[in-house]
Protein backbone atom coordinates (compact mmCIF):
# COMPACT_ATOMS: atom_id res chain seq x y z
CA UNK A 1 0.00 0.00 0.00
CA UNK A 2 2.79 2.41 0.49
CA UNK A 3 5.39 1.51 -2.13
CA UNK A 4 7.54 4.42 -2.92
CA UNK A 5 6.21 5.92 -5.93
CA UNK A 6 3.58 5.31 -8.33
CA UNK A 7 3.77 3.46 -11.83
CA UNK A 8 4.98 4.97 -14.40
CA UNK A 9 2.13 5.58 -16.77
CA UNK A 10 0.36 7.00 -13.33
CA UNK A 11 3.03 9.73 -12.98
CA UNK A 12 3.38 10.44 -16.41
CA UNK A 13 -0.39 11.23 -16.39
CA UNK A 14 -0.36 13.75 -12.98
CA UNK A 15 3.01 15.48 -13.92
CA UNK A 16 1.42 16.14 -17.47
CA UNK A 17 -1.68 17.32 -16.65
CA UNK A 18 -1.36 21.42 -16.81
CA UNK A 19 -3.67 23.87 -14.39
CA UNK A 20 -7.03 21.91 -14.02
CA UNK A 21 -6.66 17.73 -13.00
CA UNK A 22 -9.63 17.19 -15.85
CA UNK A 23 -7.41 18.21 -18.91
CA UNK A 24 -7.52 14.46 -19.92
CA UNK A 25 -10.62 13.76 -18.24
CA UNK A 26 -11.42 13.51 -14.21
CA UNK A 27 -8.29 11.43 -12.56
CA UNK A 28 -9.65 8.57 -10.27
CA UNK A 29 -9.33 9.51 -6.59
CA UNK A 30 -8.75 5.69 -5.91
CA UNK A 31 -5.62 5.06 -8.25
CA UNK A 32 -3.96 8.47 -8.01
CA UNK A 33 -3.35 7.35 -4.39
CA UNK A 34 -2.95 3.65 -4.91
CA UNK A 35 0.38 3.38 -3.89
CA UNK A 36 -0.87 5.45 -0.68
CA UNK A 37 -3.61 4.48 0.89
CA UNK A 38 -7.56 3.38 0.17
CA UNK A 39 -9.82 6.31 -0.62
CA UNK A 40 -13.21 5.31 0.29
CA UNK A 41 -16.51 6.89 0.83
CA UNK A 42 -19.88 6.29 3.06
CA UNK A 43 -22.78 5.44 0.79
CA UNK A 44 -26.81 5.77 1.51
CA UNK A 45 -29.48 3.27 1.21
CA UNK A 46 -30.33 4.41 -2.20
CA UNK A 47 -26.82 4.45 -3.60
CA UNK A 48 -26.61 0.84 -1.83
CA UNK A 49 -30.21 -0.19 -3.73
CA UNK A 50 -29.65 2.04 -7.12
CA UNK A 51 -33.05 3.41 -5.48
CA UNK A 52 -33.38 6.72 -3.47
CA UNK A 53 -36.37 9.09 -2.62
CA UNK A 54 -34.69 12.05 -1.98
CA UNK A 55 -32.76 12.32 -5.91
CA UNK A 56 -33.90 11.33 -9.02
CA UNK A 57 -33.39 8.16 -10.40
CA UNK A 58 -31.04 9.99 -12.89
CA UNK A 59 -29.29 11.41 -10.20
CA UNK A 60 -29.38 8.24 -8.17
CA UNK A 61 -27.38 6.32 -11.25
CA UNK A 62 -24.66 9.26 -11.63
CA UNK A 63 -24.37 9.00 -7.46
CA UNK A 64 -23.51 5.31 -8.21
CA UNK A 65 -21.12 5.30 -11.82
CA UNK A 66 -19.10 8.30 -9.16
CA UNK A 67 -18.73 5.69 -6.46
CA UNK A 68 -18.28 2.95 -8.78
CA UNK A 69 -15.28 5.61 -10.41
CA UNK A 70 -13.39 7.07 -7.59
CA UNK A 71 -13.64 5.08 -4.66
CA UNK A 72 -12.43 1.50 -3.61
CA UNK A 73 -13.51 1.13 -0.05
CA UNK A 74 -16.92 1.85 1.30
CA UNK A 75 -18.70 1.89 4.66
CA UNK A 76 -22.35 2.54 5.09
CA UNK A 77 -23.49 5.66 6.19
CA UNK A 78 -26.47 4.49 8.30
CA UNK A 79 -27.80 1.20 7.72
CA UNK A 80 -25.29 -0.88 10.18
CA UNK A 81 -26.17 1.22 13.32
CA UNK A 82 -27.94 -0.40 15.76
CA UNK A 83 -30.91 1.44 15.83
CA UNK A 84 -31.39 0.52 12.12
CA UNK A 85 -30.15 -3.01 11.74
CA UNK A 86 -31.23 -4.29 15.27
CA UNK A 87 -34.46 -1.96 16.30
CA UNK A 88 -36.27 -4.49 17.89
CA UNK A 89 -35.22 -6.88 20.94
CA UNK A 90 -34.76 -10.89 20.54
CA UNK A 91 -33.61 -13.00 17.84
CA UNK A 92 -36.57 -11.82 15.21
CA UNK A 93 -35.66 -7.96 15.97
CA UNK A 94 -33.28 -7.37 13.16
CA UNK A 95 -33.15 -5.99 9.91
CA UNK A 96 -30.66 -7.07 7.68
CA UNK A 97 -31.61 -6.22 4.07
CA UNK A 98 -30.12 -2.55 3.51
CA UNK A 99 -26.86 -3.51 5.24
CA UNK A 100 -27.30 -6.73 2.87
CA UNK A 101 -27.65 -4.35 -0.22
CA UNK A 102 -24.43 -2.45 1.30
CA UNK A 103 -22.71 -5.52 1.07
CA UNK A 104 -23.39 -6.72 -2.02
CA UNK A 105 -22.88 -3.64 -3.54
CA UNK A 106 -19.37 -4.01 -2.18
CA UNK A 107 -18.68 -7.44 -3.62
CA UNK A 108 -20.62 -6.99 -6.79
CA UNK A 109 -17.88 -3.88 -7.36
CA UNK A 110 -14.93 -5.09 -5.88
CA UNK A 111 -14.44 -3.37 -3.09
CA UNK A 112 -12.72 -3.06 0.37
CA UNK A 113 -15.61 -3.26 2.97
CA UNK A 114 -15.76 -1.02 6.71
CA UNK A 115 -18.65 -1.78 9.08
CA UNK A 116 -19.78 1.28 11.08
CA UNK A 117 -20.73 0.87 14.04
CA UNK A 118 -21.31 -1.80 17.17
CA UNK A 119 -20.73 0.17 20.10
CA UNK A 120 -22.50 4.27 19.95
CA UNK A 121 -24.10 6.16 22.49
CA UNK A 122 -26.16 7.62 19.81
CA UNK A 123 -28.46 5.64 17.51
CA UNK A 124 -29.38 3.06 19.99
CA UNK A 125 -33.07 1.96 20.86
CA UNK A 126 -34.03 1.82 24.59
CA UNK A 127 -34.46 -1.47 24.36
CA UNK A 128 -31.16 -1.75 24.38
CA UNK A 129 -30.63 -0.39 27.76
CA UNK A 130 -34.04 -0.86 29.70
CA UNK A 131 -34.04 -3.45 32.43
CA UNK A 132 -36.42 -6.40 33.34
CA UNK A 133 -34.20 -7.69 36.45
CA UNK A 134 -32.92 -3.72 37.67
CA UNK A 135 -30.32 -3.84 39.88
CA UNK A 136 -31.43 -3.54 43.88
CA UNK A 137 -30.10 -0.11 44.48
CA UNK A 138 -30.25 1.58 40.61
CA UNK A 139 -33.91 3.00 41.81
CA UNK A 140 -31.55 5.15 44.81
CA UNK A 141 -28.15 5.59 43.14
CA UNK A 142 -28.30 8.54 41.00
CA UNK A 143 -26.58 8.00 37.32
CA UNK A 144 -23.58 10.37 38.52
CA UNK A 145 -22.81 8.31 41.95
CA UNK A 146 -23.14 5.26 40.11
CA UNK A 147 -20.77 5.66 37.21
CA UNK A 148 -18.20 7.40 39.94
CA UNK A 149 -18.29 3.99 41.71
CA UNK A 150 -17.50 2.05 38.16
CA UNK A 151 -15.06 4.61 36.19
CA UNK A 152 -12.21 4.46 38.74
CA UNK A 153 -8.72 6.05 37.79
CA UNK A 154 -10.01 7.09 34.33
CA UNK A 155 -13.03 8.67 34.95
CA UNK A 156 -12.82 10.93 38.65
CA UNK A 157 -16.51 11.95 37.94
CA UNK A 158 -18.64 12.18 34.99
CA UNK A 159 -21.66 14.67 34.12
CA UNK A 160 -24.95 13.96 35.36
CA UNK A 161 -27.04 12.79 32.89
CA UNK A 162 -26.09 11.41 29.43
CA UNK A 163 -27.46 14.09 27.34
CA UNK A 164 -29.59 14.13 24.19
CA UNK A 165 -29.53 11.33 21.84
CA UNK A 166 -29.34 8.65 24.16
CA UNK A 167 -32.14 6.95 22.96
CA UNK A 168 -31.70 7.04 19.43
CA UNK A 169 -31.96 9.71 17.25
CA UNK A 170 -34.06 12.62 18.06
CA UNK A 171 -34.86 11.32 21.52
CA UNK A 172 -34.11 12.25 24.72
CA UNK A 173 -32.25 9.52 27.32
CA UNK A 174 -33.74 6.44 27.83
CA UNK A 175 -35.32 6.99 31.64
CA UNK A 176 -37.10 3.67 32.60
CA UNK A 177 -35.54 1.00 34.70
CA UNK A 178 -32.33 -0.08 33.16
CA UNK A 179 -30.66 -3.05 32.52
CA UNK A 180 -28.03 -4.39 35.03
CA UNK A 181 -24.42 -4.40 34.11
CA UNK A 182 -24.98 -8.41 33.05
CA UNK A 183 -28.15 -8.09 30.89
CA UNK A 184 -26.43 -5.18 28.46
CA UNK A 185 -23.07 -7.34 28.69
CA UNK A 186 -24.99 -10.38 27.06
CA UNK A 187 -27.15 -7.70 24.48
CA UNK A 188 -23.95 -6.55 23.32
CA UNK A 189 -21.87 -9.51 23.17
CA UNK A 190 -25.35 -11.22 21.27
CA UNK A 191 -25.44 -8.36 18.71
CA UNK A 192 -21.85 -8.37 17.99
CA UNK A 193 -21.84 -12.10 17.39
CA UNK A 194 -24.50 -11.75 15.55
CA UNK A 195 -23.95 -8.93 13.14
CA UNK A 196 -19.84 -9.52 12.58
CA UNK A 197 -20.86 -12.96 12.15
CA UNK A 198 -23.07 -12.75 9.54
CA UNK A 199 -20.52 -10.74 7.77
CA UNK A 200 -17.45 -12.51 8.23
CA UNK A 201 -14.88 -12.94 5.44
CA UNK A 202 -16.55 -9.79 3.84
CA UNK A 203 -16.72 -6.66 5.80
CA UNK A 204 -12.52 -6.49 6.56
CA UNK A 205 -13.07 -3.36 9.11
CA UNK A 206 -15.17 -2.62 11.72
CA UNK A 207 -15.52 0.15 13.93
CA UNK A 208 -16.29 -1.37 17.31
CA UNK A 209 -16.80 1.40 19.85
CA UNK A 210 -17.49 4.96 18.17
CA UNK A 211 -17.12 8.22 20.10
CA UNK A 212 -16.58 7.15 23.38
CA UNK A 213 -13.93 9.31 24.51
CA UNK A 214 -15.06 12.98 26.45
CA UNK A 215 -15.12 16.73 24.92
CA UNK A 216 -14.74 18.45 27.44
CA UNK A 217 -13.52 18.68 31.22
CA UNK A 218 -11.03 16.02 32.48
CA UNK A 219 -12.85 13.16 32.45
CA UNK A 220 -11.67 10.27 29.83
CA UNK A 221 -14.71 9.06 28.83
CA UNK A 222 -17.72 10.65 27.81
CA UNK A 223 -20.96 9.87 30.43
CA UNK A 224 -23.07 7.57 28.55
CA UNK A 225 -25.65 4.54 29.21
CA UNK A 226 -23.01 2.14 28.53
CA UNK A 227 -20.72 3.58 30.54
CA UNK A 228 -22.99 3.79 33.50
CA UNK A 229 -24.43 0.47 33.48
CA UNK A 230 -21.38 -1.80 32.76
CA UNK A 231 -18.46 0.66 33.44
CA UNK A 232 -15.44 1.42 31.60
CA UNK A 233 -14.47 -2.15 30.66
CA UNK A 234 -17.49 -1.58 27.97
CA UNK A 235 -15.05 -0.93 25.50
CA UNK A 236 -13.10 -3.76 26.25
CA UNK A 237 -15.84 -5.97 26.26
CA UNK A 238 -17.35 -4.85 23.06
CA UNK A 239 -13.34 -5.55 21.46
CA UNK A 240 -13.40 -8.75 22.62
CA UNK A 241 -16.85 -9.75 21.27
CA UNK A 242 -15.72 -8.39 18.26
CA UNK A 243 -12.88 -10.30 18.19
CA UNK A 244 -14.47 -13.47 18.80
CA UNK A 245 -16.87 -13.25 16.73
CA UNK A 246 -14.53 -12.67 13.75
CA UNK A 247 -10.65 -13.05 14.42
CA UNK A 248 -9.46 -11.69 11.45
CA UNK A 249 -11.26 -8.85 11.26
CA UNK A 250 -9.36 -4.97 11.75
CA UNK A 251 -10.74 -3.83 14.69
CA UNK A 252 -11.02 0.10 15.48
CA UNK A 253 -11.77 2.38 17.65
CA UNK A 254 -12.94 5.89 16.25
CA UNK A 255 -13.65 9.33 17.18
CA UNK A 256 -13.89 12.72 16.26
CA UNK A 257 -12.53 16.11 17.18
CA UNK A 258 -9.13 14.33 17.58
CA UNK A 259 -7.29 17.21 15.76
CA UNK A 260 -8.11 19.12 19.47
CA UNK A 261 -5.12 18.48 21.57
CA UNK A 262 -6.83 18.00 24.82
CA UNK A 263 -9.53 15.51 23.11
CA UNK A 264 -6.02 13.75 21.53
CA UNK A 265 -4.58 13.06 24.70
CA UNK A 266 -7.73 11.63 26.23
CA UNK A 267 -7.56 9.41 23.05
CA UNK A 268 -3.86 8.66 23.39
CA UNK A 269 -4.65 7.46 27.31
CA UNK A 270 -7.55 5.15 26.45
CA UNK A 271 -5.50 3.34 23.69
CA UNK A 272 -2.91 2.92 25.74
CA UNK A 273 -4.58 1.54 28.47
CA UNK A 274 -6.31 -0.72 26.42
CA UNK A 275 -2.89 -1.84 24.62
CA UNK A 276 -1.71 -2.60 28.62
CA UNK A 277 -4.69 -4.60 28.86
CA UNK A 278 -4.32 -6.53 25.17
CA UNK A 279 -7.73 -5.57 23.86
CA UNK A 280 -7.67 -6.12 20.43
CA UNK A 281 -7.51 -2.48 18.97
CA UNK A 282 -6.05 -2.81 15.27
CA UNK A 283 -6.66 0.90 14.06
CA UNK A 284 -7.30 4.06 15.05
CA UNK A 285 -10.45 5.77 12.85
CA UNK A 286 -10.29 9.68 13.01
CA UNK A 287 -13.56 10.80 11.53
CA UNK A 288 -11.46 14.55 10.70
CA UNK A 289 -15.24 16.38 10.29
CA UNK A 290 -13.19 19.59 10.00
CA UNK A 291 -13.61 23.33 8.41
CA UNK A 292 -11.70 25.44 6.31
CA UNK A 293 -9.66 27.25 8.87
CA UNK A 294 -8.05 23.33 9.48
CA UNK A 295 -3.92 23.84 8.84
CA UNK A 296 -1.95 21.45 7.47
CA UNK A 297 0.27 22.38 10.45
CA UNK A 298 -2.77 21.44 12.94
CA UNK A 299 -2.76 17.86 10.88
CA UNK A 300 0.94 17.19 10.79
CA UNK A 301 1.05 17.51 14.40
CA UNK A 302 -2.25 15.67 14.57
CA UNK A 303 -1.02 12.46 12.67
CA UNK A 304 2.33 12.61 14.45
CA UNK A 305 1.20 12.26 17.95
CA UNK A 306 -1.40 9.41 17.04
CA UNK A 307 1.33 7.57 15.19
CA UNK A 308 2.96 7.73 18.66
CA UNK A 309 0.64 4.69 19.66
CA UNK A 310 1.96 2.06 16.68
CA UNK A 311 -1.32 1.69 14.97
CA UNK A 312 -2.46 2.02 11.54
CA UNK A 313 -4.42 5.21 11.08
CA UNK A 314 -8.20 5.18 8.88
CA UNK A 315 -9.07 8.72 8.55
CA UNK A 316 -13.16 7.20 8.54
CA UNK A 317 -15.02 10.20 7.78
CA UNK A 318 -13.73 12.98 6.07
CA UNK A 319 -15.40 16.35 5.26
CA UNK A 320 -14.58 19.70 5.02
CA UNK A 321 -17.77 22.37 6.40
CA UNK A 322 -17.49 25.87 4.61
CA UNK A 323 -20.53 27.09 6.49
CA UNK A 324 -20.24 30.22 8.42
CA UNK A 325 -21.84 27.98 11.22
CA UNK A 326 -18.77 25.33 11.50
CA UNK A 327 -16.07 27.79 11.99
CA UNK A 328 -15.61 27.20 15.69
CA UNK A 329 -13.58 24.42 17.40
CA UNK A 330 -13.76 20.40 15.87
CA UNK A 331 -17.01 18.87 17.55
CA UNK A 332 -18.86 16.49 15.53
CA UNK A 333 -22.06 15.75 17.27
CA UNK A 334 -24.80 14.68 15.46
CA UNK A 335 -27.55 17.11 17.47
CA UNK A 336 -25.37 20.10 16.65
CA UNK A 337 -25.00 19.43 12.45
CA UNK A 338 -28.15 22.03 12.08
CA UNK A 339 -26.34 24.86 13.77
CA UNK A 340 -22.61 24.30 12.12
CA UNK A 341 -24.31 24.13 8.98
CA UNK A 342 -26.26 27.63 9.04
CA UNK A 343 -24.93 31.32 8.64
CA UNK A 344 -23.84 30.75 4.54
CA UNK A 345 -20.51 29.94 3.10
CA UNK A 346 -17.68 31.24 4.47
CA UNK A 347 -16.02 34.39 2.16
CA UNK A 348 -14.27 32.72 -1.09
CA UNK A 349 -15.94 29.52 -0.24
CA UNK A 350 -14.19 27.63 -3.08
CA UNK A 351 -10.52 28.66 -2.54
CA UNK A 352 -10.72 27.78 1.11
CA UNK A 353 -12.09 24.67 0.42
CA UNK A 354 -9.10 23.96 -2.11
CA UNK A 355 -6.69 25.26 0.46
CA UNK A 356 -7.91 23.40 3.30
CA UNK A 357 -7.77 20.04 1.28
CA UNK A 358 -4.65 20.28 0.03
CA UNK A 359 -3.16 21.27 3.40
CA UNK A 360 -5.12 17.98 4.73
CA UNK A 361 -3.63 15.69 1.93
CA UNK A 362 -0.26 16.72 2.08
CA UNK A 363 -0.30 15.96 5.75
CA UNK A 364 -1.73 12.49 4.67
CA UNK A 365 0.83 11.84 2.08
CA UNK A 366 3.62 13.23 4.94
CA UNK A 367 2.29 10.27 7.20
CA UNK A 368 1.58 7.81 4.21
CA UNK A 369 3.33 5.15 6.38
CA UNK A 370 1.01 5.09 8.89
CA UNK A 371 -2.38 6.49 7.01
CA UNK A 372 -4.26 3.12 5.69
CA UNK A 373 -7.47 4.30 4.30
CA UNK A 374 -9.02 8.18 3.80
CA UNK A 375 -12.82 8.02 3.53
CA UNK A 376 -15.11 10.51 2.30
CA UNK A 377 -18.26 10.70 4.92
CA UNK A 378 -20.65 11.02 1.70
CA UNK A 379 -19.86 10.61 -2.68
CA UNK A 380 -20.85 14.24 -2.87
CA UNK A 381 -21.95 17.42 -1.51
CA UNK A 382 -26.01 15.97 -2.61
CA UNK A 383 -25.13 13.26 -0.29
CA UNK A 384 -23.22 14.85 2.64
CA UNK A 385 -24.87 15.03 6.18
CA UNK A 386 -23.39 18.56 5.95
CA UNK A 387 -25.07 19.44 2.00
CA UNK A 388 -25.01 23.30 2.98
CA UNK A 389 -21.77 23.51 3.92
CA UNK A 390 -20.86 22.20 0.66
CA UNK A 391 -17.88 20.11 2.42
CA UNK A 392 -16.57 17.16 -0.38
CA UNK A 393 -14.79 17.18 -3.13
CA UNK A 394 -17.98 16.92 -5.80
CA UNK A 395 -20.37 19.10 -6.01
CA UNK A 396 -24.33 18.39 -6.11
CA UNK A 397 -23.77 17.30 -9.72
CA UNK A 398 -21.21 15.01 -8.96
CA UNK A 399 -18.46 17.20 -11.14
CA UNK A 400 -15.07 17.46 -9.36
CA UNK A 401 -14.97 21.18 -6.78
CA UNK A 402 -11.94 23.10 -7.29
CA UNK A 403 -10.73 21.44 -4.24
CA UNK A 404 -10.45 18.01 -6.23
CA UNK A 405 -8.37 19.67 -8.25
CA UNK A 406 -6.07 20.97 -5.51
CA UNK A 407 -5.53 17.36 -3.85
CA UNK A 408 -4.23 16.04 -7.24
CA UNK A 409 -2.18 19.12 -7.39
CA UNK A 410 -0.68 18.39 -3.99
CA UNK A 411 0.33 14.81 -5.57
CA UNK A 412 1.70 15.86 -8.26
CA UNK A 413 3.95 18.13 -6.86
CA UNK A 414 4.87 15.21 -4.24
CA UNK A 415 5.96 13.42 -7.03
CA UNK A 416 7.77 16.06 -9.24
CA UNK A 417 11.59 15.50 -9.52
CA UNK A 418 12.38 18.77 -8.80
CA UNK A 419 11.01 18.96 -5.07
CA UNK A 420 13.74 18.91 -2.33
Amino acid sequence: MNSPSLSGWLVATLLGLGGSAHAAGTPALKDIFQDHFLVGTAINRAIATGTGFRRTPVQVSNDVALVKAQFNHLVAENDMKWALIHPRPGPDGYDFGPADAFVSFGQTHGMDLAGHTLVWHSQTPDWVFAGTHPPPQAAHASPASTADTAAGRTNAAVQRGPGRGFGGPGRGPYAGPRASREELLERMREHIHTVVGRYKDRIRVWDVVNEAVADGGTNILRNSLWLEIVGPDFIAKAFAFAHEADPKAILRYNDYGLENPAKRRKLITLIRSLQEQKVPVHAIGSQAHLNVSITFETMDQTLTELATLGLPIHITELDVNSAVGGQRGFGAEVADNAATTQGGLVSEADRRLADAYAGIFRAFLKHRQHVEMVTFWGVNDANSWRAQGRPLLFDRDGQPKPAFDAVVAVLRESLSPDRP
